[in-house]
């Protein structure tokens, strides 16, 4: 069982605030393992008191959907998934966990190999923004954000371009 260690978190963290120091956007960043606990927790001196809780519910949101589901591999499909099919169930879901899930932009899986190792979020930015950041730090510190062997079925693949097409990202594929 592979498994995400702090110093690899850390050196993710650095590499948002290197990005966020860049566009000018003071962030909170949370790490968590598979299971949506929290391993890493930082806020930037300038980032809005709220926002480590909000990258941390981003992180949780992406543990709890992802391993759901292969339907979910970034908090833009799951807050596209909700409006488009129950908006209601996001609600009812940010009540049963005390408020922990956050969806929007800023938040990936983190897989070595083909195991989810844990999840990521990024908050203090637009969502346009912290997923610039999170895109900028994943490539830095060699962290995927999907499984090496993608074995989500097809109709799968095509439900979640589809989204990315609705909501702007069609350069985005799966």
């Amino acid at each position: 069982m592979a498994k995400l260690r702090a110093a690899e978190c850390r050196e993710f963290i650095k590499a948002v605030i290197e990005k966020a120091e860049e566009i000018g956007a003071p962030v909170a960043i949370a790490v968590v393992n598979a299971e949506g606990h929290l391993l890493a927790l930082e806020r930037m001196d300038e980032a809005g008191f709220i926002t480590p809780e909000i990258a941390w519910g981003k992180a949780f949101t992406v543990a709890a959907f992802r391993s759901m589901s292969p339907r979910f591999p970034d908090g833009l499909v799951i807050q596209q998934w909700f409006k488009e099919r129950n908006p209601q169930m996001m609600m009812n879901a940010s009540v049963f966990t005390g408020g922990k899930i956050v969806v929007s932009g800023g938040c990936a899986p983190i897989f070595q190999g083909n195991e989810m190792v844990g999840c990521y979020g990024i908050s203090g930015g637009t969502s346009d923004q912290d997923e610039v950041m999170g895109q900028y730090a994943r490539a830095k510190v060699g962290w995927a954000h999907a499984p090496a062997v993608d074995d989500a079925p097809p109709e799968v693949r095509k439900h979640i371009n589809e989204i990315y097409d609705r909501v702007g990202l069609s350069d985005r594929k799966v």
